[in-house]
């Protein structure tokens, strides 16, 4: 589903990049996937790393152009627009899109693994999480100050047409580089659950050997399935709220809570249990309402 995400937003600013050109959004989508398909040939995580590198710098290039832009526009801010009177359908579909923002466990066991300092584990993932709750509350708040209740699903849709085309390209060039990343940890773990070579296929990582048959055919239908969804799905917005309403809950806010529950029931005290029961009721509460409003938005939708 996060490959999807990231191939659906492709072909939107890939479409938008060439409106002159008048292409069909499924030739635009198409284009998007030749670009991606050297990712089935990934069979390291180093030089996933660099493009994630790559990916977080054209992110903040961006963030700071949408953000000085927005402070240029300070003397015409919507102050109104930050009423707390909301739509209770857009509220939960919000609350499922804010979740997955944050669901990175995904990549987290290949990332520890592959450190030469596992060490330093948890510092980093308190930093990043720290500095990108700050940094997305932040940004949010400005493009709801600047352009108040017309601000777009995709925040750069709304920028003036001398500014929209290069912060699109940038944006582009995100979105297509952030896709190696949950692509290549889902082949992983599709290839570990599958695969009766999954072992070789690791061990291969380090030998310099290429992606055996089997692999790569995994790697084709997981590229594919993306592609398609991609084509099937209206908006980019309802698909990342089913996406954070259903995964995203579910390994931030439920499972967690049951598995430590489980584990350590005897050693947690009476508060510590209540905690960890009110995190996995409004988990579950998050993910049910959210599942129902998104589901009910993209039949509509459709």
């Amino acid at each position: 589903m996060t490959c999807t995400l990231y191939l659906l937003v492709s072909t939107n600013l890939l479409s938008d990049c060439l409106s002159a050109a008048a292409l069909h959004r499924s030739v635009c989508s198409l284009l998007c996937l030749l670009l991606l398909l050297p990712c089935l040939l990934l069979t390291d995580l180093r030089p996933v790393s660099v493009l994630s590198l790559l990916c977080s710098l054209a992110h903040g290039l961006i963030s700071l152009l949408v953000m000085l832009f927005c402070l240029s526009c300070a003397s015409n801010w919507y102050w109104s627009s930050l009423s707390l009177a909301v739509d209770p359908e857009n509220f939960l579909v919000s609350v499922g899109v804010i979740i997955f923002s944050y669901t990175s466990q995904i990549f987290l066991p290949s990332l520890e693994g592959s450190m030469e300092d596992r060490g330093q584990f948890d510092t980093m993932l308190g930093r990043t999480h720290g500095a990108a709750c700050i940094m997305k509350t932040l940004f949010a708040l400005l493009a709801a100050l600047t352009w108040g209740s017309e601000t777009s699903e995709v925040v750069t849709d709304n920028l003036p047409p001398n500014l929209r085309p290069v912060v699109n390209m940038c944006l582009l060039a995100k979105a297509l580089l952030s896709y190696p990343l949950p692509f290549y940890a889902a082949a992983e773990i599709l290839q570990s659950c599958f695969l009766r070579d999954a072992s070789n296929s690791s061990n291969s990582k380090h030998k310099g050997r290429g992606v055996s048959r089997p692999a790569l055919m995994t790697r084709c239908t997981l590229l594919l399935t993306s592609y398609f969804l991609a084509l099937l799905v209206p908006r980019f917005s309802l698909l990342m709220g089913l996406t954070g309403s259903v995964t995203g809950a579910a390994l931030t806010l439920i499972l967690p809570c049951l598995f430590h529950l489980r584990l350590q029931w005897l050693r947690l005290t009476v508060r510590d249990r209540l905690t960890d029961v009110c995190i996995l009721s409004l988990g579950v509460m998050c993910s049910v309402s959210g599942v129902i409003c998104a589901m009910k938005r993209l039949v509509e939708g459709s």
